[in-house]
């Protein structure tokens, strides 16, 4: 938090926010403006806080927390996630990564991109009444901190899943993303950047059906076949019994369906969009 001088009495929340501002700090809690402006009632203060965001200097992206609206998004008075995102996590107190579209849109697989900023967390789950639209709430028992990635976004840094952690999350978690089709259609960009073997390094995060689903995405949609044997190498390895399953569980079993090596039912039809 931080310290400013007597004159703080006498300053309005504007002119603090104006002055947070200027020292590089673009969010705050209410926690904070009622700590600092502890003198005044909490109405009142609650009153200034909304005029501010009436006016879009302010947008309130979460219960309690607020991002100061810099000029550039001042028109629209929409501030992308990836401004506020790794503040707004530590707010929570939860982990997080950019996943699936968003995380394969940081790779350079942005045919597909998402109209919303697609966020992988734990449980518990957020309260509908809390939810930004912005946001795509995804969920993990566990987020696997060997797998991300770093960058530097306009105020802080973005932690997003891997080449090889995101393809596993965009078959894994198909139904968030519109099916397996869109899900096929982003690997084929994403396939490029695949360090396949360490996929291996995803294994304990995911699940068997999940990788014999993406074993058949590369060999029999996409035609990667040198991808599709190293794969199948792993696969082998660490699942020696492996059980069928259909491709898409939203789907009955397709009769007299072709054998594979994968055993997936392939119970629906997937054609990649053109790139």
């Amino acid at each position: 938090m931080l310290v400013y001088t007597t004159k703080m009495r006498n300053m309005s929340i504007e002119e603090w926010i104006k002055e947070r501002e200027q020292r590089g700090h673009m969010t705050f809690y209410v926690s904070e403006i009622q700590e600092t402006f502890n003198e005044r009632s909490i109405k009142g203060l609650n009153t200034e806080l909304q005029r501010l965001s009436n006016r879009g200097r302010i947008i309130s992206v979460y219960r309690g927390f607020y991002v100061i609206v810099p000029v550039q998004y001042q028109l629209k008075r929409i501030v992308p996630p990836s401004f506020y995102i790794e503040e707004l996590m530590q707010y929570m107190g939860k982990p997080y990564y950019v996943c699936l579209l968003s995380a394969a849109a940081l790779h350079g697989a942005a045919h597909q991109r998402s109209m919303q900023y697609q966020i992988m967390t734990v449980a518990p789950r957020l309260k509908a009444s809390s939810l930004n639209p912005l946001l795509d709430w995804n969920y993990r028992t566990s987020i696997p901190e060997e797998l991300l990635m770093k960058k530097n976004a306009e105020m802080d840094i973005l932690r997003y899943s891997n080449p090889e952690l995101t393809a596993v999350d965009l078959v894994q978690f198909a139904d968030h993303i519109g099916g397996y089709q869109r899900a096929a259609t982003v690997l084929a960009e994403l396939v490029e950047t695949l360090d396949i073997a360490k996929i291996e390094l995803v294994f304990p995060y995911t699940t068997v059906a999940t990788i014999q689903r993406l074993g058949y995405i590369l060999e029999f949609v996409l035609e990667e076949q040198e991808h599709a044997d190293v794969l199948y190498d792993l696969l082998k390895r660490h699942f020696p019994k492996r059980h069928s399953f259909n491709m898409s569980n939203a789907h009955p079993t397709k009769d007299n369906c072709p054998k594979n090596r994968w055993y997936i039912n392939m119970n629906i039809d997937i054609e990649i969009d053109e790139l």
